[in-house]
């Protein structure tokens, strides 16, 4: 054996120590504390139940980072983490070097484990809460409450994942033990399964809550009260709310009220992402009159009218909006002074403007090229899915050449690159394509501009995929197939 493979002095310590687990366990109060990451992760891969719950008792970091041990759990060995846990709680007197505050089972901290005793020593999670309230949600908590398991958590139909249930069953039936949640998502419609997760948590922790897919109007009605109680969330995603949401009635005045009052109470809302909700129609001011800190606003196949779009432009937080998304909203009929109106408000802030699909065509296009051209700040612009002509495309980029900070640049292939019988159809006649493509090369080095330009052919919202035609520095087009530009990874 080469000297390089000898165990190290540390490595036989430990085998030594486990060799005699009753031993190694009256002996922990004498381990010294920069081998308890390194004793832990050997007992936890070796199962070592025992010894275990000894070593989370005597744990003498304020955070115990499970996040990467615990991807596959055997729940066996992990039970053992949580009994140890639960004998800690029951204690009325602490163990004399005990200072564990946080069990982390998020995968915030990677590497963690390799780092060793410097990193898990300065390891902390200030993001759990923002505030500590002076009562829990849950029944009987206090700020006096001396364990906080931080997670993220998936409610969903059918199996749910085996950890999560776990760790929901435990607090549950245990006092002494809050859950705080940094992300939530929702993917059930299942009242009484929400509500019961729900019970346990810490709702001023959450940060991040995402709805989807399969909630239906009455569960909506339910469980909005809960929204106005998630004091510290941040971002907000709702999207295919399904059932009668997708036929308008006056029902909807009174989701859109209740849901207007609940996000009022949200002071620390920064991004907000509604797609596929028909209520929205002739009710944005209702829900966003007191989001007065957004950022980042998404509205995705959403029903919405001119004076939906009017009031956004007069909101105060327009003035602050960095990234601003509007897919599939059918504007055809709109006048362009909302959106222009809109566009100057956000002029000194925006760093992301997605105009998708929305059906905008010349004339209204000519109306807010003056408002576009004032985005100095502007990184990513995504136009793809109009109905623009080949010489308004030519203004629009001469125009976009102007923004010093534009890096991406997402266009349609304009009217004149399909049959002119069929262009609704949106199948490209490649000819007339070639010869589009063929006019923009040249023009688009006159206009000197550094942005990669994109000229989308065709787009699927179900499938998420989408065709572009990108211009090269060499001059040339390449194709490429790729997922839709979400506006999560537009900013750059």
């Amino acid at each position: 054996m080469s000297i390089s493979t000898l165990p190290s002095l540390q490595y036989l310590a430990m085998q030594t120590l486990l060799g005699n687990q009753a031993l190694a366990i009256s002996a922990l109060d004498d381990v010294p504390v920069l081998l308890f990451p390194s004793l832990f992760i050997e007992v936890y891969a070796q199962g070592h139940t025992e010894m275990l719950k000894a070593l989370v008792q005597a744990w003498p970091f304020s955070c115990l980072p499970l996040g990467d041990l615990a991807e596959s759990p055997d729940l066996e060995t992990f039970n053992a983490v949580l009994d140890g846990l639960h004998l800690l709680l029951a204690k009325k007197e602490r163990p004399s070097r005990w200072k564990l505050q946080v069990l982390d089972m998020r995968n915030e901290h990677p590497n963690i484990w390799i780092q060793g005793y410097p990193s898990m020593a300065r390891l902390s999670c200030p993001d759990v809460l923002t505030e500590k309230p002076t009562v829990s949600h849950c029944s009987g908590m206090t700020e006096e409450q001396p364990l906080t398991i931080a997670m993220d958590l998936t409610i969903k139909d059918g199996t749910q994942d085996a950890l999560q249930a776990h760790l929901l069953h435990w607090a549950r039936e245990r006092r002494g033990v809050q859950l705080c949640l940094r992300k939530l998502q929702v993917l059930c419609d299942s009242i009484s399964e929400i509500q019961k997760a729900l019970h346990v948590v810490r709702l001023d922790s959450i940060q991040e809550l995402a709805v989807s897919e399969c909630w239906c109007s009455r569960t909506f009605g339910k469980l909005t009260p809960y929204l106005g109680q998630m004091k510290n969330l941040h971002i907000l995603k709702f999207s295919r709310l399904r059932g009668s949401f997708h036929t308008l009635s006056p029902k909807h005045l009174w989701f859109s009220s209740k849901l207007g009052e609940q996000l009022g109470q949200l002071g620390h809302l920064q991004e907000l992402y509604v797609h596929g909700v028909c209520f929205l129609s002739g009710q944005l001011s209702v829900i966003l009159r007191s989001l007065l800190h957004l950022e980042t606003l998404s509205l995705s196949s959403c029903r919405l009218n001119e004076a939906d779009l009017r009031f956004l432009s007069r909101h105060p937080c327009s003035r602050q909006l960095k990234h601003l998304q509007l897919r599939r909203l059918l504007m055809d009929n709109f006048s362009p002074e909302p959106l222009s109106a809109l566009l100057e408000q956000a002029a000194g802030t925006l760093e992301t403007l997605a105009l998708e699909a929305c059906c905008i065509m010349d004339p209204q296009l000519s109306a807010i090229l003056p408002a576009l051209s004032q985005c100095n700040q502007l990184r990513v612009f995504s136009f793809y899915g109009n109905h623009i002509s080949l010489a308004a495309l030519h203004s629009l980029l001469s125009h976009t050449a102007r923004l010093g900070h534009l890096r991406r640049g997402i266009y349609p292939a304009p009217l004149e690159s399909y049959s002119p019988q069929e262009w609704w159809l949106r199948n490209i006649d490649p000819e007339r394509f070639a010869q589009v493509r063929a006019g923009l090369a040249p023009a688009l080095r006159d206009t000197g501009t550094t942005q990669l330009v994109q000229i989308c052919t065709s787009f699927c919202h179900y499938q998420n995929t989408c065709q572009f035609y990108s211009l090269g520095l060499d001059g040339s087009w390449v194709l490429t197939e790729e997922g839709l530009p979400g506006l999560s990874a537009l900013p750059v």
